[in-house]
Order: C-alpha cells, then sequence, then structure tokens
C-alpha cells in the first residue's frame, strides 16, 4: 500500500530512522530504528510502498503501511539499491572483486524477487557508473549495459536475453519513459578521430537507428529524460579558450528522430537541466557567474528568462506550479542563495537562505522543502532543517554525522496542489536570513555603503523597466555612477598622455613621425604601458614632495629615475 503522508528518512552514523514531514516532525514509532553505524544505503520504492536499506549484515526491505518485514537479503557489502518500477525486483550491487581463482570476477550486480525473496539473476558489473538496470514502466523490459552491448529481458524472464543492441564503444543508454514500443537512446564517445554520437533506436528493431545526431567532439554525456531526451555533451578543452573547465552543449532529441540543439543565451558551463513534472517544458540553469537560467518549451523556444543570478541548480515541486533556483557550489558552501518562482504566473514569491546547506529536496506535498547539512561534504553543523516555500523556517534538528536524508515518494494525486502564498514569511525562529554576506573593505570605508559590485545581476524579463519606462530611482542612481566612472577613467588616461607629452621634446622637422602605440608589438606594448605606469607614480611623488612630506630614499630614488624613464619611453614610441 503505498504512502498517504509525508515522511522522510535520515541515516547517519547513528544509524537509520523515519520521521515525520509537516506538522508532527517527530519519529516515527512503526519504524523505530536501526542504530547500526553502518548503515551504507537505503532507498525508497518509487511509490513509496516499500523501504530498502543496507546495515552492513543484510539487506532489510519494509512494507512502509505498518513498517513490517518483507524480505531479508544476505548481502553485507551492498553500496547500491535500485526498486522496479512496480516494487516486483529490487536490485543490489556491490563493489567489484576478483582473484586469482576467479579472474572473471564474482557476480556483484544481483535482481531478487521480492514476493519470493529469491535470487533471480546475478551479473558481473564493474563500474558503479553504470551499475544499475534500466526497466520499461510497466517492467515488460528490463536492460542493463555490457561491453559494445546493452542486453534485453523481457517479463521479468532472466534465464536468456531476449535481444541484444551491439554498438562498438557504447558507453551509456536510456530507455524511452512510457509503455512500449519503447526508444533506446545510446552514447558512443569518439575514438581515433572518429566523432562522437548519440543514435536513437526502437526497440526491439535494433538493426537501424531512428535517428542519429553526431557530436564532433564530446568527451562526456548526460542524458535527461522526459518528453523528449536531453543530452548535455562534454569536451575537456574549450576550443574558444573562454574557460579550463571545457565546453558544454545541450541538445535536444524527440522520439520521433528529430535533433537541434539549444540555443543558449550565455556563453559558459550548463550546471542544471530539470523536466517539468508535466514533461512539456524544461528549465537550463547556465554560463559563466552569475548564471542565467530559462525556460524552454519542447521546440526549444524561451518561453521566459529568469536572469543572471548566484546559481547553479533548479527544482521543480512534484505539481511543476512551484520552481526554485538555487547556488549550492562546492567549494561555496556557507551561503546557500535561493529564488522561489511561481511558475503559473511567473512571479518571484520569496527568497529563502539556508546557509551551509548541502542537500535540498521538495516535499511530495510541493509546499516543503528539505535542506541539510551532510558529511563528509561538511563536517561540521550537520542536521537537517524543513521549511515552507515561502521561506519560513519549520523545524530544525542536528545530527552528529549526518550523511543522507530522503522523502518517500507518494503516489499521483495523493496531495492536491496547494495554492500559492506570495506574502512572503520571514522565519520566526532564526535571523540567518536576515544576514547578508559583504565584500571586504579596509578599515577607514566600514560603516559606509559599497561603492563596488563584482557582478551586476541582470533581473528577470517581466521585471526589466519597458521601452520608455523609467527607471527606478536606484537603478537611475546606479546608471549614474556608471557613467561617472567611465568618464573619471578616460579624464585619467587623458591626464597620464598629457604628462607623457609635455616631458617629451618636440620632434625635428627630419624626425620620422612618431609611431601609433597600437601598431606596437605585444610586448613592447606592454612595456610601454609599464613605463607610462610608473611616471605617473612619479608624478603623485611630486606632488607628495610638494605638499610638504618627506619621500623615502627609494622614492626619492623612482623620482631621480624621471629623465630616464621618458628617454625610454620616448624610444619605444618612436619605434627604435
Amino acid at each position: 500500500m503505498a504512502a498517504t503522508r509525508a515522511l522522510f528518512a535520515v541515516r547517519g552514523s547513528d544509524g537509520i530512522s523515519i520521521v515525520h514531514g509537516p506538522p508532527k516532525f517527530r519519529q516515527n514509532q512503526d519504524f523505530g530504528s536501526d542504530n547500526s553505524g553502518r548503515c551504507t544505503v537505503m532507498t525508497f520504492s518509487a511509490d513509496g510502498s516499500l523501504f530498502a536499506w543496507c546495515n552492513g549484515q543484510s539487506v532489510r526491505v519494509v512494507d512502509t503501511s505498518k513498517f513490517s518485514l518483507v524480505c531479508r537479503i544476505p548481502k553485507e557489502k551492498t553500496q547500491c539499491l535500485d526498486f522496479s518500477p512496480k516494487s516486483t525486483h529490487i536490485s543490489t550491487w556491490e563493489q567489484y572483486t576478483a582473484s586469482k581463482d576467479q579472474s572473471a570476477g564474482v557476480n556483484n550486480l544481483e535482481i531478487w524477487n521480492l514476493q519470493a525473496g529469491r535470487l533471480v539473476a546475478g551479473f558481473s558489473q564493474k563500474k558503479k557508473d553504470t551499475w544499475q538496470p534500466k526497466w520499461s514502466e510497466d517492467e515488460s523490459v528490463c536492460a542493463r549495459s555490457v561491453t559494445n552491448e546493452v542486453h534485453c529481458f523481457h517479463n521479468t524472464d532472466f534465464t536468456s536475453i531476449a535481444t541484444k543492441l551491439r554498438l562498438q564503444g557504447i558507453s551509456d543508454f536510456e530507455l524511452s519513459p512510457g509503455s512500449p514500443p519503447l526508444t533506446v537512446a545510446a552514447y558512443v564517445p569518439g575514438s581515433k578521430g572518429a566523432p562522437s554520437y548519440v543514435r536513437l533506436f526502437r526497440h526491439p528493431d535494433f538493426d537501424s537507428p531512428a535517428s542519429m545526431l553526431l557530436i564532433i567532439v564530446a568527451n562526456r554525456c548526460s542524458f535527461f529524460v522526459g518528453s523528449a531526451l536531453l543530452v548535455i555533451t562534454t569536451t575537456d578543452v574549450d576550443s574558444t579558450g573562454a574557460s579550463y573547465y571545457g565546453e558544454q552543449t545541450l541538445h535536444y532529441i524527440s522520439t520521433s528522430g528529430e535533433s537541434s540543439m539549444v540555443q543558449l543565451a550565455k556563453r559558459g558551463p550548463i550546471y542544471s537541466v530539470q523536466w517539468s513534472p508535466n514533461s512539456k517544458e524544461f528549465c537550463v540553469v547556465y554560463g559563466f557567474m552569475p548564471a542565467k537560467a530559462t525556460l524552454y518549451n519542447v521546440k526549444c523556444e524561451s518561453l521566459f528568462d529568469f536572469g543572471t543570478g548566484p546559481r547553479n541548480d533548479i527544482f521543480y515541486n512534484p505539481h511543476g506550479n512551484n520552481i526554485l533556483e538555487k547556488d549550492n557550489h562546492k567549494f561555496s558552501l556557507l551561503f546557500l542563495y535561493q529564488e522561489m518562482w511561481s511558475r503559473k504566473d511567473l512571479k518571484l514569491i520569496s527568497k529563502p537562505q539556508a546557509s551551509d546547506s548541502t542537500y535540498f529536496e521538495w516535499c511530495p506535498d510541493g509546499e516543503h522543502i528539505l535542506t541539510a547539512t551532510t558529511s563528509p561534504r561538511l563536517r561540521e553543523g550537520n542536521g537537517y532543517k524543513l521549511w515552507h516555500y515561502t521561506g519560513k523556517l519549520l523545524d530544525e534538528r542536528s545530527v552528529d554525522e549526518l550523511w543522507e536524508v530522503k522523502w518517500q515518494p507518494v503516489v499521483h494525486g495523493v496531495f492536491k496542489e496547494p495554492r500559492i502564498d506570495y506574502s512572503a514569511a520571514a522565519s520566526a525562529t532564526t535571523q540567518e536570513q536576515q544576514k547578508t554576506k559583504d565584500v571586504y573593505r579596509p578599515p577607514g570605508l566600514r560603516g559606509s555603503a559599497p561603492s563596488v559590485k563584482l557582478h551586476e545581476n541582470e533581473p528577470a524579463e517581466n521585471m526589466k523597466p519597458k521601452e520608455g519606462q523609467e527607471m527606478s530611482k536606484s537603478a537611475a542612481k546606479n546608471k549614474k555612477k556608471r557613467e561617472a566612472k567611465a568618464r573619471a577613467k578616460q579624464e585619467q588616461e587623458a591626464a597620464i598622455g598629457e604628462v607623457v607629452n609635455s616631458k617629451l621634446p618636440p620632434p625635428s622637422p627630419a624626425s620620422p613621425p612618431v609611431a601609433d602605440t597600437t601598431t606596437l608589438p605585444p610586448e613592447k606594448e606592454k612595456k610601454l604601458r609599464n613605463l607610462k605606469k610608473k611616471l605617473r607614480q612619479i608624478e603623485d611623488l611630486k606632488e607628495q614632495q610638494k605638499s610638504g612630506k618627506t619621500l623615502e630614499k627609494n622614492q626619492l630614488d623612482k623620482v631621480a629615475a624621471e629623465a630616464s624613464l621618458i628617454k625610454e619611453i620616448q624610444e619605444l614610441e618612436l619605434g627604435s
């Protein structure tokens, strides 16, 4: 029986426990707890009716209606678990091992029938990245990756391979959602001068591809399955030299075989791609920081531009009526920036902030949020917090060493779509949302408003001033500051040029014309800029000397070198 209430599982050094979500926030007494400190993995079935975990002794599967034991599997070293879509089977994976006696290795991937509690299939699967068998939603097809092949089993019969897709060099594949006929997407990385490509095949006819997408250069590939297939391709080297992280592109492939590249409005990495729960649209976060977020339809047309900001991930709530954008960079964990948007009218709801968070997940009710600080990513301050989407903190718990938290899924229709509340509530139990991070300023400027912003964030398209519409006072003030700064820079450069020209002797009639500095070789042009910079410093020292300040010996030496500096500048500009 599927769950009808919001629960979540907590896994850490103290073992595993089940906690009630809103409004109770207390431990579930039916489950109790497993206090083993060796709980390596846990997972729920797709409908939330079953829960499984490994405690270092065995894999246990329980029914979540009363948390009664369904079966116990004697696999104490299990590192990965996965239920089949209809919860009839569970797959277990442990680290691959081989010995002199068993050079082929032991079967570390096993599939178990839950009703009978018996092993139905065992395979040798070395790579953890590709261990997971792929099922169709009706469980009529189960496919797994092997070297240069994809093996398909039909109707949970694992005694023989029903169909086989053979593709030299295949490194990843994906099944289309929904009922048969199925489409299989296969990725083959390039080698020995051959290009990388993605092919689509109609199951079970693998003789000819339904479509082919050629990718000239790609070292890695990621699939995102919705009503169509989104493919992120990654190269280790950026051909433009703009980033040493490489270059990424996003491709769209429909099940009918049509393909196109998604046009992104800003250069840079692709941080996150998410399909809406209705699979009619998708959202992408991309571009050098501050990153841009854009909503697209299935024709790859831009529906809405969220502007730019410090973000690198995006999440739809289960109903698809709320969108949350967040920043949770691996190397900037001390601050979590979030923006909550209504999908229906594309209005900003709130900007909740949860510091030190390394994990985020929507509650199945579409109204509450679970954030956590987990180990080993952060060793201090481990625990989890429960929020309302308006930004109100509802509950907070500390855990000595927290490894994982996970909501229990529920079947569609259990929770009604929540109404959107635009009156963002401030947290009553913490003031962390009121804190702001400021740039460093020297002691003499502290207490005053910062005058420099590292990045000017672009507002969302519905927040930009329309043509003919007056700008806000703050926007007009910022514009004046930028214009004044640009004018000051131009005046400073002009003043430096006047100083240099006043020091140089007038050219004789026989002298050749002064060479344009823009035609100088790059190394000479760089040297000329440095010399002019030193000359400007000398002028500043002379002004200080006139005002009565006593110069140090090294400063007097700089002033004494003015004539030779001017001569060197003259020689460079004359091209000698």
